[in-house]
């Protein structure tokens, strides 16, 4: 059975068989917003936007990796001091799968639209946190974005093999008027990694601030 997470929970990457999980995916799913059409005639639907990413933190508190969309302008992340957006980290342990610029725009797939891959034996010994948040790219809050949420799953990006655990924040009202999510952290506790569900919704309209507020407000 998947753990569902709630707000501040925190959980052993432990499996049910009792073995240590090591090899996963951290997946985005949602969906493009879908209104009546004129007079009630067809429909009308709205892609959204929305780009997962995450930083690395070593042992300093200093951010010494990360990963998101290379989409971003190089102007606007050097407002902030930050590099251009990249797909791999350098210890080559997470890959991303690029960003995906509409959400689900003819129902619920049941795949998750960005995707970060994850194998812990490989993560560099210095990181001792890993810090997953979610952006939107265009303007319209999360309370409005249909089935929206984070899992963490064994499988691939193309086929689920066992949904570990997930946090839903689809369409409540805690998140009108919020574009960004601080969603959670891998953290290192006694050499063992463990999760932390942060559900934090902010007013954040780009990455950059989202980076500063995790920085100021979570090490």
């Amino acid at each position: 059975m998947a753990i569902n997470l709630t707000k501040g929970q925190k959980i052993d990457l432990k499996k049910t068989s009792g073995e240590s999980l090591t090899d996963f995916c951290v997946g985005v799913n949602w969906g493009a917003i879908e209104t009546k059409g004129f007079l009630g005639i067809g429909k009308k639907i709205q892609n959204i936007d929305l780009d997962l990413s995450c930083i690395l933190i070593d042992e300093n508190n200093t951010m010494c990796d990360h990963l998101y969309s290379p989409l971003y302008r190089m102007d606007a992340l050097q407002q902030f001091g930050l590099p251009k957006g990249k797909l791999t980290t350098t210890d080559g342990a997470m890959k991303h799968t690029g960003d995906d610029l509409e959400g689900d725009t003819g129902g619920d797939d049941g795949l998750d639209n960005e995707i970060i891959t994850v194998d812990l034996n490989r993560i560099d010994p210095n990181v001792s946190q890993i810090f997953f948040f979610l952006n939107n790219a265009g303007r319209e809050d999360f309370s409005q974005i249909p089935y929206s949420k984070i899992r963490m799953y064994e499988g691939t990006p193309t086929q689920v093999k066992s949904e570990f655990a997930s946090y839903n924040f689809s369409a409540q009202s805690q998140y009108v008027g919020k574009q960004s999510i601080i969603m959670g952290k891998l953290y290192k506790r006694n050499n063992e990694w463990k999760f932390s569900a942060i559900g934090e919704p902010t007013e954040d309209t780009f990455l950059g601030q989202t980076i500063h507020r995790i920085m100021r407000s979570y090490l």
